[in-house]
């Protein structure tokens, strides 16, 4: 089973790029985590917002692998604790389906994101930098998948 984290945004800053690589490099093979940078829309003058999102969308959507389990990353999603993602996680791995989690520009998802997502996960209600998403996601998916396999990293 391999995590798709598909982000908008590309050239993060180093820091960004080595927080994500520690997290990812961290999971087991069986439960490979892989980035893919999608570039932004273009925002321009005024009033483009709702353009860029939806050539976001398109570019998330379209870059979904076949037969995946789409999570959307979401201020509006479900807050979790990490013992109970581990929980989600048991179930995913058990249904060995890879998984497409969609991070958005700093706008958000638009709505054809959401609709197509069977599952919104909202890190925080605290708003977060979109390109500081990604290592949190990572940090989290190691730390719940520790918790399921005994790993001392959870405590």
């Amino acid at each position: 089973m391999r995590l798709h984290l598909l982000a908008v945004g590309r050239k993060m800053p180093g820091w960004i790029a080595e927080g994500f690589r520690e997290y990812a490099g961290r999971m087991p093979p069986e439960l490979r985590l892989e980035l893919v940078e999608l570039a932004p829309g273009d925002r321009g003058g005024g009033g483009r917002v709702d353009r860029a999102r939806e050539v976001e969308a398109g570019r998330l959507l379209g870059a979904v692998p076949r037969g995946a389990r789409i999570i959307a990353l979401d201020a509006g999603g479900r807050e979790e604790t990490t013992e109970q993602l581990a929980r989600r996680m048991s179930g995913w791995l058990q249904k060995g389906r890879d998984m497409a989690l969609l991070v958005g520009g700093p706008d958000g998802l638009a709505p054809e994101c959401l609709a197509r997502s069977e599952y919104r996960w909202s890190l925080s209600r605290l708003t977060l930098p979109h390109m500081l998403v990604r290592v949190v996601v990572a940090e989290q998916l190691y730390r719940a998948w520790s918790i399921l396999a005994n790993h001392p990293y959870h405590r």
